[in-house]
């Protein structure tokens, strides 16, 4: 398993500077572009550490000086110990694009109109973890459900390692419950799959063949202000091959959907080629990929008992609303720690 190795990253960022200082260093300038977003990257990854170890210097000099300060010393090192954990999580981030920004996708699965429900919950779910995390949002397309929430949803989630935080969420999400569109009240199960992909920058493209799209326009019907605007001019894109489907309704014009549209698409197209990654490394272990596009990977039971569940590496928490409000920090640390460790594929 990795650890944080600040000296290792302050030499890694002395590379990056003396490459930047070469001659010519913007003559390939996707190159150059992911070098200085990596550096940028450690630079504020180490800086974080110098704050903390300077926050931990001076509790330790304050609980010299004033020995009854014990009970505030405790607290401060209970903060710093979550952020220093923060810190070493990321070292285990080993991916291309793990230190950058994704798009999630979260579509609706067997269950008809408590899967769409569900589907809006998901969302809700993220994008309060989001908001709490400090990641920037931003609501590509909402196709809402016939009677109740959404057939699916897209969104791009910006800030430092949120595609290697939200691989972690990758696959299937069932929900147990009473209902409340069943007359009868009983209890229903339904599925929603969620897909990540990395959010790729200006200059990271992929080629596609023009031959290999059908692209359809069309009115976006729902949702409203509560998702996103409504439109005359929102645009879905099949990749025929692959059979990917991307759309944009979030954009002021059929021109500007297209493109968003598209690189929704080039990032789906990098996603495929990093789980097929993934899971030659899996093999070559011995292990089993099971993260994928079909693996159910947690249960949120809410009747007849409340538990969420992550079947991978068996976390769980009794306090369903707090997972559904965002509190899903523990599941993704013990999905990333269980992965690093090769107990999970």
């Amino acid at each position: 398993m990795s650890t944080f190795d600040p000296d290792g990253l302050r030499k890694r960022i002395a590379e990056l500077e003396a490459h930047m200082g070469e001659p010519g260093f913007w003559d390939d300038q996707q190159q150059a572009a992911g070098m200085s977003a990596e550096h940028a990257r450690l630079g504020r990854r180490v800086g974080r550490y110098d704050g903390l170890q300077a926050e931990a210097d001076d509790a330790a000099e304050l609980l010299a000086l004033d020995p009854d300060m014990l009970d505030d010393v405790a607290v401060m090192a209970a903060t710093l110990k979550s952020s220093l954990d923060d810190l070493q999580l990321e070292a285990l981030f080993s991916g291309e694009y793990d230190g950058g920004s994704a798009v999630v996708t979260v579509h609706s699965g067997t269950g008809g109109t408590d899967s769409q429900d569900w589907t809006e919950m998901l969302l809700r779910m993220y994008l309060r973890w989001c908001d709490d995390k400090g990641f920037k949002t931003e609501l590509m397309e909402a196709s809402p459900g016939e009677e109740a929430g959404l057939k699916s949803a897209t969104f791009t989630a910006k800030g430092d390692n949120v595609y290697g935080l939200f691989k972690a969420e990758r696959g299937v999400h069932r929900l147990v419950r009473l209902s409340p569109f069943d007359s009868a009240h009983r209890r229903h199960t339904s599925f929603a799959t969620v897909i990540v992909a990395p959010l790729l920058g200006d200059s990271e493209t992929i080629e596609i063949d023009e031959t290999d799209l059908r692209i359809d326009t069309y009115r976006a019907s729902g949702a409203g202000g509560q998702h996103v605007n409504k439109t005359d001019s929102a645009v879905r894109i099949t990749h025929l091959p692959s059979g990917i489907v991307v759309q944009c309704q979030n954009e002021r014009s059929q021109t500007s959907n297209k493109a968003t549209a598209l690189r929704m698409l080039q990032s789906r197209l990098v996603e495929q080629q990093e789980q097929r990654r993934e899971a030659e490394l899996a093999k070559e272990r011995g292990q089993v990929q099971d993260v994928g596009f079909g693996s159910q990977i947690r249960s949120y039971v809410l009747h007849p008992y409340q538990l969420v569940k992550d079947h991978r590496t068996d976390f769980e928490v009794g306090n369903t609303q707090g997972v559904l409000d965002g509190g899903i920090d523990g599941f993704v640390r013990e999905y990333l720690l269980a992965k690093a460790a090769g107990r999970v594929g």
